[in-house]
């Protein structure tokens, strides 16, 4: 079957179908839904261009068929314009397409935009492709009835759409209607998710808060041109009551019940309303997009969606739970793929350069400092990088801060992200243990999610990609997500994951090649202990014995509060076994021995003896000198910087 005849064009937004039959990578086939929307003559594809509008920077990535396969070329980047003086998101496209245009000497631009229709070899494109996160990207407000059910299922089913979500409404959530009314007033979302109730339910809580929505009468960000998009999402029974209240005033689109009983979550129609209802209604008013829309006839798709769908593939690809991060200017985006639950977070004032203060102000001076091996007040140089977001670091003292700010968003990020990526309250033998874990907040709390089953943790975004030395990339991973026992550690090359997430949904098999080849870079392996001693001493917790193909074994004590870094290239493997001491378990239980195959990568293989959790002295001087003995040991940074701070540091 060829992708034209099973893929028909859906209503203008794309569906998600499933790798073809006649696509395999690694002779393993992806059974997830991938691919489809638009019917291309995909074997006439040789040229690609796509573009991601980011809340910062806009990037053109350019890819070429070469011989039978796919393959990275370029890259061009230039300031996001959706804001004032320029609010036009197509300059910003056209000054990072135009770099593209001048490395390569192929034509891509005309007055009217993107040149599709290849016109020769060195002009034209036969496909181009497009995400955005320009603008704040999709921010949404959810509701529910209950917090800890139809509303927790709601926020999580925006988030995986790729929204950021503003605020969730529950019928218990603590507010009075007036509160509610007044906080909707306040809010400019692009969308609403009404959601609430199991099928078959009772409907008075989905009235009221329907009847709240029209008398909060919020209106959308980018004006006042159009109607405020809503999705119903709840009990079938309100269907007609919610369309009665909200139709004349209200876009509704009404999908199937994302919670229809207590123990099912049905997030896909809600996920694929939210789409469409994004193309339709929101990008076509934002700042310049009308001309985008015109450029490509591929849905512009949100980039966190891109970058989630991208992360899917990665787990299917290499058969592992997944933990990955989106790192961007104004938010951070956590995914993880864990025993066959997807679920993305969002935390919208996490970023790197619009949001970068706010991670100061929510993990605290102290939390920031911690990272940085020498005494700064960090305060006046993370101003200047919000009011100048495009800057770069120009010092390596600059990009170490940089650094420390991106480990605290992992781990505030993270955080938020387990509060999601937990068990559905509703899978219960009974109604009484239900509300039994209700009142039990610490154990409802829980997630699901245990470092020591995590296999692969990858990150993409600006900061991550462009990181002048892999290694230091693989650290902040480490630092930020403390993974436990044997974990892959891998990122984006030059961030392309969205780009390539949006070119899935019509061109899969090019995505897979491109994904494969030239987007994921393999770190290494981080070897990680659960365990730690106190009060902290110089004591082995492992034996590690790594044996390489060529059959020579390199054996290493591991020494507690220590990192070691062994060169195990990409490509390479070993096989490794670990013999940790009793109070340490790197994956078979405290004091078990360990043995598996592992696989290198440019940063070789980490062995982390910090112990979980990872505890910083709080002295500043000893801080300070076991950070440069650790920086050191890996050769995160210069050797002549490190040593220099060291000589500062005695």
């Amino acid at each position: 079957m060829t992708p034209q005849a099973c893929c028909p064009r859906v209503r203008g937004v794309w569906t998600e179908v499933g790798i073809h039959n006649n696509v395999k990578i690694k002779n393993k086939r992806l059974s997830w839904c991938i691919g489809g929307g638009y019917r291309l003559d995909v074997e006439n594809i040789k040229v690609i261009l796509a573009t991601d509008c980011g809340s910062t920077t806009s990037k053109a990535r350019f890819f070429m068929k070469i011989g039978d396969e796919f393959r990275y070329v370029i890259s061009g980047e230039a300031p996001t314009t959706v804001e004032a003086p320029y609010a036009d998101v197509t300059l910003g496209v056209r000054n990072a397409v135009r770099e593209v245009e001048e490395l390569t000497g192929h034509k891509l631009l005309s007055p009217q935009g993107i040149i599709i229709s290849k016109q020769s070899n060195k002009v034209g494109v036969d496909l181009y492709v497009t995400t955005s996160s320009a603008g704040g990207g999709l921010q949404m407000m959810v509701t529910g009835v209950a917090s800890t059910l139809t509303a927790e299922t709601a926020e999580r089913t925006a988030l995986g759409a790729g929204a950021i979500v503003m605020d969730v409404m529950a019928a218990d959530d603590g507010r009075k209607l007036y509160e509610k009314i007044e906080k909707m007033r306040s809010l400019r979302p692009d969308m609403i998710l009404l959601a609430g109730g199991t099928d078959g339910g009772n409907i008075s809580h989905l009235v009221e808060m329907a009847e709240s929505v029209v008398a909060a009468d919020p209106q959308p960000r980018f004006g006042l041109e159009y109607q405020l998009p809503i999705v119903y999402a709840g009990n079938i029974n309100a269907r007609d009551a919610i369309s009665k209240i909200l139709g004349e005033k209200y876009v509704v689109k009404i999908v199937d019940n994302v919670r229809p009983t207590m123990n099912i979550e049905n997030t896909e129609p809600a996920r694929n309303a939210v789409h469409e209802l994004f193309m339709e209604h929101v990008m076509s008013h934002a700042p310049g997009y009308d001309k985008l829309m015109t450029w490509t006839s591929i849905p512009i798709m949100p980039t966190p969606a891109g970058e989630g769908m991208m992360f899917r593939v990665a787990a299917e690809l290499y058969d592992k739970t997944v933990i990955g991060v989106g790192l961007g200017g104004a938010t951070t985006n956590i995914y993880s793929v864990y025993e066959g639950k997807f679920v993305r977070s969002v935390s919208a004032n996490l970023g790197m350069s619009y949001s970068i203060c706010n991670v100061l102000n929510s993990a605290g001076v102290a939390n920031v400092t911690r990272w940085i091996p020498f005494e700064i007040d960090v305060r006046d140089r993370l101003g200047n990088k919000m009011i100048r977001p495009t800057t770069i670091p120009q010092t390596i003292d600059d990009l170490v801060i940089e650094h420390a700010v991106a480990r605290e968003a992992l781990r505030l990020g993270f955080q938020h992200h387990k509060l999601l990526a937990r068990p559905l309250l509703g899978v219960t033998r009974s109604q009484e243990e239900m509300f039994q874990r209700m009142l039990d907040r610490e154990e409802y709390g829980k997630t699901y999610i245990d470092m020591m089953n995590i296999d692969w943790i990858g990150g993409t975004g600006g900061l991550l990609s462009h990181a002048p030395d892999r290694v230091q990339s693989a650290l902040i991973l480490i630092d930020g997500f403390q993974p436990e026992g044997v974990t892959m550690l891998a990122q984006d090359s030059v961030f392309m994951m969205p780009h390539l997430g949006v070119l899935s949904t019509v061109h899969p098999k090019a995505a897979m090649e491109i994904f494969d080849k030239d987007c994921v870079v393999h770190l290494g392996t981080c070897i990680a202990f659960r365990g730690t001693l106190s009060p902290i001493k110089e004591q082995k917790i492992a034996d590690v014995q790594l044996e390489m193909a060529d059959g020579q074994v390199m054996d290493h004590e591991a020494m507690f509060n220590t990192m070691t870094r062994i060169p195990l290239g990409v490509g390479e493997s070993a096989h490794v076994t670990i013999h940790p001491v009793r109070g340490f378990d790197v994956g078979s239980g405290s004091g078990k021995s360990w043995s598996g195959e592992i696989t290198g990568g440019v940063a070789g293989v980490i062995i982390d003896a910090r112990g979980r959790p990872l505890e910083l002295p709080t002295e500043s001087l000893d801080r300070r000198r076991l950070l440069l003995e650790w920086l050191t040991a890996l050769q995160v940074y210069p050797p002549e910087y490190l040593d220099h701070l060291s000589k500062e540091a005695q």
